[in-house]
Protein backbone atom coordinates (compact mmCIF):
# COMPACT_ATOMS: atom_id res chain seq x y z
CA UNK A 1 0.00 0.00 0.00
CA UNK A 2 1.01 3.14 -0.54
CA UNK A 3 1.57 5.77 2.76
CA UNK A 4 2.57 8.89 3.48
CA UNK A 5 3.42 9.76 6.61
CA UNK A 6 3.66 13.19 8.86
CA UNK A 7 7.40 13.81 9.47
CA UNK A 8 7.78 16.41 11.91
CA UNK A 9 11.72 15.58 12.56
CA UNK A 10 11.08 13.82 15.95
CA UNK A 11 11.16 10.48 17.00
CA UNK A 12 7.70 9.16 17.07
CA UNK A 13 6.78 9.92 13.45
CA UNK A 14 9.97 8.82 12.11
CA UNK A 15 10.07 5.03 13.68
CA UNK A 16 5.78 5.45 12.47
CA UNK A 17 7.56 5.84 8.96
CA UNK A 18 10.41 2.89 9.68
CA UNK A 19 7.51 0.33 11.15
CA UNK A 20 5.58 1.03 8.17
CA UNK A 21 8.37 0.23 5.60
CA UNK A 22 9.78 -2.43 7.79
CA UNK A 23 5.96 -3.95 6.75
CA UNK A 24 6.20 -3.64 3.12
CA UNK A 25 3.94 -0.14 2.72
CA UNK A 26 5.67 2.07 0.12
CA UNK A 27 6.62 5.39 1.81
CA UNK A 28 6.33 8.61 1.68
CA UNK A 29 7.28 11.58 3.88
CA UNK A 30 5.37 15.04 4.41
CA UNK A 31 6.28 17.81 6.37
CA UNK A 32 4.02 20.65 6.87
CA UNK A 33 5.83 24.02 6.61
CA UNK A 34 4.10 26.58 8.22
CA UNK A 35 6.53 29.22 10.81
CA UNK A 36 6.55 32.55 9.30
CA UNK A 37 9.50 34.82 10.21
CA UNK A 38 7.75 37.96 10.97
CA UNK A 39 9.08 40.59 13.05
CA UNK A 40 6.10 40.31 15.79
CA UNK A 41 6.98 36.70 16.39
CA UNK A 42 10.19 36.84 18.84
CA UNK A 43 9.83 32.71 19.67
CA UNK A 44 13.06 31.31 21.10
CA UNK A 45 14.58 28.57 19.96
CA UNK A 46 12.65 25.68 21.88
CA UNK A 47 10.47 22.61 21.51
CA UNK A 48 7.37 23.93 20.09
CA UNK A 49 5.47 23.67 16.58
CA UNK A 50 5.05 26.73 16.13
CA UNK A 51 8.42 28.33 15.91
CA UNK A 52 12.03 29.37 14.50
CA UNK A 53 13.07 25.80 14.50
CA UNK A 54 10.85 24.50 11.88
CA UNK A 55 14.00 24.65 9.35
CA UNK A 56 16.23 22.32 12.16
CA UNK A 57 13.22 20.03 11.88
CA UNK A 58 12.63 19.79 8.32
CA UNK A 59 16.75 18.81 8.09
CA UNK A 60 15.71 16.17 10.78
CA UNK A 61 13.04 15.03 8.72
CA UNK A 62 15.18 14.99 5.37
CA UNK A 63 18.00 13.01 7.07
CA UNK A 64 15.42 10.59 8.62
CA UNK A 65 13.85 10.01 5.03
CA UNK A 66 17.04 9.30 3.57
CA UNK A 67 18.00 6.84 6.15
CA UNK A 68 14.56 5.34 5.27
CA UNK A 69 15.19 5.43 1.53
CA UNK A 70 11.76 7.16 1.24
CA UNK A 71 10.61 10.06 -0.86
CA UNK A 72 10.45 13.79 1.12
CA UNK A 73 8.16 16.36 0.13
CA UNK A 74 7.84 19.56 2.24
CA UNK A 75 4.08 21.44 1.40
CA UNK A 76 3.88 25.39 2.39
CA UNK A 77 1.21 24.85 4.79
CA UNK A 78 1.88 28.44 6.42
CA UNK A 79 -1.03 30.74 4.62
CA UNK A 80 -3.64 28.02 6.03
CA UNK A 81 -2.49 27.61 9.08
CA UNK A 82 -1.95 31.50 9.70
CA UNK A 83 -5.94 31.26 9.03
CA UNK A 84 -7.36 28.40 11.15
CA UNK A 85 -4.80 28.10 13.98
CA UNK A 86 -3.26 31.79 14.35
CA UNK A 87 -6.17 34.03 13.61
CA UNK A 88 -8.58 31.68 15.64
CA UNK A 89 -6.00 31.86 18.70
CA UNK A 90 -6.25 35.43 18.52
CA UNK A 91 -10.26 35.46 18.20
CA UNK A 92 -10.30 33.27 20.98
CA UNK A 93 -8.14 35.23 23.69
CA UNK A 94 -9.55 38.47 22.47
CA UNK A 95 -12.94 36.98 23.17
CA UNK A 96 -11.92 35.87 26.93
CA UNK A 97 -11.65 32.30 26.24
CA UNK A 98 -8.72 30.54 26.28
CA UNK A 99 -8.28 28.13 22.97
CA UNK A 100 -6.08 24.71 22.33
CA UNK A 101 -4.97 25.18 19.34
CA UNK A 102 -3.62 21.59 18.80
CA UNK A 103 -7.77 20.58 18.50
CA UNK A 104 -7.97 22.87 15.83
CA UNK A 105 -4.64 21.86 13.98
CA UNK A 106 -4.95 18.62 13.90
CA UNK A 107 -8.03 18.24 12.46
CA UNK A 108 -8.12 20.75 9.80
CA UNK A 109 -4.49 21.39 9.08
CA UNK A 110 -2.54 18.51 9.90
CA UNK A 111 -4.69 15.75 8.53
CA UNK A 112 -6.86 18.09 6.24
CA UNK A 113 -4.82 21.00 4.47
CA UNK A 114 -1.84 18.93 4.14
CA UNK A 115 -2.99 16.23 2.79
CA UNK A 116 -4.81 18.08 0.39
CA UNK A 117 -1.56 20.28 -0.66
CA UNK A 118 0.00 16.75 -1.24
CA UNK A 119 -2.41 14.97 -3.28
CA UNK A 120 -2.34 18.19 -5.52
CA UNK A 121 1.57 18.01 -5.61
CA UNK A 122 0.88 14.40 -7.02
CA UNK A 123 2.20 12.98 -3.82
CA UNK A 124 0.10 9.50 -4.52
CA UNK A 125 -0.96 7.50 -0.79
CA UNK A 126 -4.10 5.28 -0.11
CA UNK A 127 -3.59 6.03 3.29
CA UNK A 128 -1.50 8.74 5.51
CA UNK A 129 -0.21 7.87 8.94
CA UNK A 130 1.28 10.03 11.73
CA UNK A 131 2.96 9.56 15.25
CA UNK A 132 0.21 9.96 17.23
CA UNK A 133 -0.25 7.83 20.34
CA UNK A 134 -3.39 6.62 19.59
CA UNK A 135 -5.63 3.72 18.09
CA UNK A 136 -8.87 3.85 15.67
CA UNK A 137 -11.73 0.96 16.09
CA UNK A 138 -14.84 0.64 13.91
CA UNK A 139 -18.16 0.26 16.33
CA UNK A 140 -21.45 -0.22 14.98
CA UNK A 141 -20.26 0.77 11.22
CA UNK A 142 -18.53 3.86 12.78
CA UNK A 143 -14.83 4.94 13.26
CA UNK A 144 -14.12 6.06 16.92
CA UNK A 145 -10.54 6.46 18.78
CA UNK A 146 -9.67 3.79 21.20
CA UNK A 147 -6.61 5.13 23.90
CA UNK A 148 -3.17 4.12 22.90
CA UNK A 149 -1.61 1.39 24.95
CA UNK A 150 0.54 3.75 26.94
CA UNK A 151 -1.75 5.77 28.56
CA UNK A 152 0.72 8.77 29.95
CA UNK A 153 1.22 9.47 26.04
CA UNK A 154 -2.33 9.13 24.96
CA UNK A 155 -3.00 12.01 22.58
CA UNK A 156 -6.68 10.86 22.00
CA UNK A 157 -8.05 14.19 23.53
CA UNK A 158 -6.43 16.38 20.72
CA UNK A 159 -7.92 14.46 18.14
CA UNK A 160 -11.47 14.44 18.84
CA UNK A 161 -12.86 16.51 16.00
CA UNK A 162 -11.47 14.12 13.08
CA UNK A 163 -14.12 13.31 10.85
CA UNK A 164 -15.13 9.71 9.11
CA UNK A 165 -13.49 10.14 6.23
CA UNK A 166 -10.51 11.14 8.22
CA UNK A 167 -10.76 8.12 10.63
CA UNK A 168 -11.23 6.23 7.06
CA UNK A 169 -7.63 6.93 6.13
CA UNK A 170 -5.13 7.43 8.94
CA UNK A 171 -3.25 4.78 10.57
CA UNK A 172 -1.29 5.51 13.89
CA UNK A 173 1.57 2.86 13.83
CA UNK A 174 2.43 4.09 17.41
CA UNK A 175 -0.81 3.45 19.04
CA UNK A 176 0.31 -0.39 20.51
CA UNK A 177 3.72 0.34 21.80
CA UNK A 178 5.00 2.93 24.52
CA UNK A 179 7.48 6.01 24.11
CA UNK A 180 10.25 3.95 25.74
CA UNK A 181 9.39 1.24 23.30
CA UNK A 182 9.12 3.89 20.40
CA UNK A 183 12.69 5.21 21.10
CA UNK A 184 14.34 1.69 21.50
CA UNK A 185 13.02 1.07 18.05
CA UNK A 186 14.91 4.28 16.97
CA UNK A 187 18.25 3.45 18.63
CA UNK A 188 18.34 0.21 17.18
CA UNK A 189 17.82 1.67 13.72
CA UNK A 190 20.18 4.04 13.78
CA UNK A 191 17.45 6.66 13.63
CA UNK A 192 19.27 10.68 14.26
CA UNK A 193 16.41 11.27 16.22
CA UNK A 194 15.99 8.58 18.73
CA UNK A 195 17.12 11.30 21.95
CA UNK A 196 15.18 14.43 20.75
CA UNK A 197 13.13 15.58 23.32
CA UNK A 198 8.90 15.77 22.59
CA UNK A 199 8.08 19.31 21.60
CA UNK A 200 6.47 20.79 24.57
CA UNK A 201 4.37 23.47 23.01
CA UNK A 202 3.01 25.17 19.61
CA UNK A 203 4.82 27.99 20.13
CA UNK A 204 8.13 28.74 22.22
CA UNK A 205 7.67 32.87 22.93
CA UNK A 206 5.32 34.95 24.62
CA UNK A 207 1.23 34.34 23.84
CA UNK A 208 1.14 38.05 23.42
CA UNK A 209 3.64 37.56 20.38
CA UNK A 210 0.66 36.08 18.66
CA UNK A 211 -2.45 38.48 19.58
CA UNK A 212 -0.28 41.42 18.96
CA UNK A 213 -2.55 43.56 21.19
CA UNK A 214 -0.94 46.55 23.28
CA UNK A 215 -1.58 46.53 26.81
CA UNK A 216 -4.64 48.01 28.31
CA UNK A 217 -4.94 48.90 32.14
CA UNK A 218 -7.95 47.21 33.86
CA UNK A 219 -9.09 46.39 37.21
CA UNK A 220 -8.85 43.07 38.65
CA UNK A 221 -12.45 42.49 41.11
CA UNK A 222 -13.74 40.38 43.19
CA UNK A 223 -17.02 38.41 42.25
CA UNK A 224 -18.36 41.65 44.11
CA UNK A 225 -16.79 43.81 41.90
CA UNK A 226 -14.98 45.29 44.78
CA UNK A 227 -11.16 46.55 42.90
CA UNK A 228 -8.01 44.20 44.61
CA UNK A 229 -5.51 45.64 41.63
CA UNK A 230 -4.78 46.33 38.10
CA UNK A 231 -3.46 44.67 34.99
CA UNK A 232 -2.44 45.01 31.65
CA UNK A 233 -5.17 43.57 29.87
CA UNK A 234 -7.43 40.14 30.52
CA UNK A 235 -5.97 38.68 27.74
CA UNK A 236 -2.37 37.59 29.35
CA UNK A 237 -4.62 35.47 31.91
CA UNK A 238 -6.14 32.22 32.28
CA UNK A 239 -9.13 31.13 34.25
CA UNK A 240 -7.59 28.79 37.34
CA UNK A 241 -4.34 31.06 37.20
CA UNK A 242 -3.00 31.42 41.06
CA UNK A 243 0.84 33.05 40.57
CA UNK A 244 1.03 36.24 39.09
CA UNK A 245 -1.81 38.03 40.08
CA UNK A 246 0.18 40.58 42.19
CA UNK A 247 -2.32 40.73 44.59
CA UNK A 248 -1.78 40.73 49.02
CA UNK A 249 -4.37 38.63 50.42
CA UNK A 250 -5.21 36.01 53.23
CA UNK A 251 -5.71 33.67 51.05
CA UNK A 252 -4.52 32.58 47.39
CA UNK A 253 -6.40 34.06 44.77
CA UNK A 254 -7.43 32.78 41.85
CA UNK A 255 -8.86 33.82 38.23
CA UNK A 256 -12.31 33.20 37.80
CA UNK A 257 -13.66 34.69 34.77
CA UNK A 258 -13.52 37.74 32.80
CA UNK A 259 -15.62 40.75 32.40
CA UNK A 260 -14.78 41.48 28.77
CA UNK A 261 -16.54 44.94 27.49
CA UNK A 262 -14.79 46.13 31.19
CA UNK A 263 -11.28 44.76 31.13
CA UNK A 264 -12.23 43.16 34.39
CA UNK A 265 -10.11 39.96 35.39
CA UNK A 266 -12.18 38.38 38.09
CA UNK A 267 -11.30 36.89 41.15
CA UNK A 268 -11.85 34.68 43.93
CA UNK A 269 -10.73 31.89 46.67
CA UNK A 270 -9.92 28.58 45.78
CA UNK A 271 -13.50 27.28 46.50
CA UNK A 272 -15.11 29.49 44.20
CA UNK A 273 -13.34 27.74 41.45
CA UNK A 274 -15.69 24.57 41.51
CA UNK A 275 -18.39 23.97 39.01
CA UNK A 276 -21.14 21.19 38.73
CA UNK A 277 -21.36 21.02 35.16
CA UNK A 278 -20.90 22.65 31.96
CA UNK A 279 -22.15 23.61 28.22
CA UNK A 280 -20.47 22.69 25.11
CA UNK A 281 -21.01 23.21 21.45
CA UNK A 282 -19.55 23.14 18.52
CA UNK A 283 -19.81 19.11 18.94
CA UNK A 284 -18.24 16.69 16.91
CA UNK A 285 -19.41 12.78 17.21
CA UNK A 286 -17.85 9.79 16.95
CA UNK A 287 -19.73 6.96 18.23
CA UNK A 288 -23.23 8.08 16.24
CA UNK A 289 -24.44 11.47 14.30
CA UNK A 290 -26.04 12.64 17.65
CA UNK A 291 -26.44 10.88 20.00
CA UNK A 292 -28.89 10.61 23.12
CA UNK A 293 -28.71 11.55 26.96
CA UNK A 294 -25.94 8.78 28.39
CA UNK A 295 -23.84 8.51 31.53
CA UNK A 296 -20.03 8.84 30.41
CA UNK A 297 -16.71 9.92 31.68
CA UNK A 298 -15.07 12.97 30.32
CA UNK A 299 -11.95 15.36 30.40
CA UNK A 300 -11.62 19.72 30.14
CA UNK A 301 -8.19 19.38 30.11
CA UNK A 302 -5.83 17.09 28.23
CA UNK A 303 -3.70 16.01 31.50
CA UNK A 304 -6.22 14.75 33.80
CA UNK A 305 -7.99 12.19 33.97
CA UNK A 306 -11.42 10.70 32.67
CA UNK A 307 -14.03 11.96 35.66
CA UNK A 308 -17.92 10.66 35.55
CA UNK A 309 -20.69 12.94 33.87
CA UNK A 310 -24.06 12.67 32.69
CA UNK A 311 -23.94 13.69 28.89
CA UNK A 312 -27.75 15.57 28.08
CA UNK A 313 -27.78 17.13 24.12
CA UNK A 314 -29.88 20.08 24.21
CA UNK A 315 -32.24 21.02 20.88
CA UNK A 316 -29.60 23.98 19.85
CA UNK A 317 -26.86 21.72 19.43
CA UNK A 318 -24.81 21.93 21.91
CA UNK A 319 -24.62 19.74 25.46
CA UNK A 320 -25.02 20.05 29.28
CA UNK A 321 -22.21 18.28 31.03
CA UNK A 322 -23.31 17.82 34.77
CA UNK A 323 -20.59 16.20 36.63
CA UNK A 324 -20.64 13.40 39.60
CA UNK A 325 -18.04 16.08 41.68
CA UNK A 326 -17.43 19.39 41.32
CA UNK A 327 -14.87 20.49 39.27
CA UNK A 328 -12.07 23.31 39.26
CA UNK A 329 -11.19 25.89 36.65
CA UNK A 330 -13.83 24.91 33.71
CA UNK A 331 -12.36 27.24 30.80
CA UNK A 332 -14.62 28.76 28.18
CA UNK A 333 -12.74 27.65 24.70
CA UNK A 334 -11.19 24.44 25.73
CA UNK A 335 -12.65 21.01 24.73
CA UNK A 336 -14.32 18.77 26.72
CA UNK A 337 -13.96 14.83 25.83
CA UNK A 338 -16.20 12.07 26.38
CA UNK A 339 -14.70 8.55 26.87
CA UNK A 340 -16.63 4.81 26.89
CA UNK A 341 -13.95 3.25 28.46
CA UNK A 342 -11.06 2.99 26.06
CA UNK A 343 -13.11 4.40 23.50
CA UNK A 344 -13.48 8.21 22.27
CA UNK A 345 -17.00 9.30 21.48
CA UNK A 346 -16.94 12.96 20.81
CA UNK A 347 -16.23 15.85 21.83
CA UNK A 348 -17.07 19.92 21.98
CA UNK A 349 -15.50 23.47 22.77
CA UNK A 350 -16.65 24.94 26.13
CA UNK A 351 -19.13 27.96 26.33
CA UNK A 352 -19.69 27.84 29.92
CA UNK A 353 -20.11 26.37 33.36
CA UNK A 354 -22.58 26.00 34.93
Amino acid sequence: MKIAVGLSGGVDSAVAALLLKQSGHEVSGLTMSIWQNKPEYKACAGDACFGPDEKEDITLAQKIADVLQIPYHVLDCAAQYQKIVLDYFKQEYLSGRTPNPCVFCNSQVKFGVLLELARQSGVEFAKFATGHYANIAEVNGRFVLKKAVDKNKDQTYFLYRLKQEQLAQIIFPLGGLTKAEVREIARKNNLPVSDKPDSQDFYSGDYNDLLGAADKSGNIVDTQGQILGAHNGYWHFTIGQRKGLGIAAERPLYVLDFNVPQNEVIVGYAEETFSSGLIAGDLNWLIAEKPERMSAQIKIRSAQQEFPAEIIPRADNTIEARFTKPQKAVTRGQSVVVYDGEYVLGGGIIEEAI
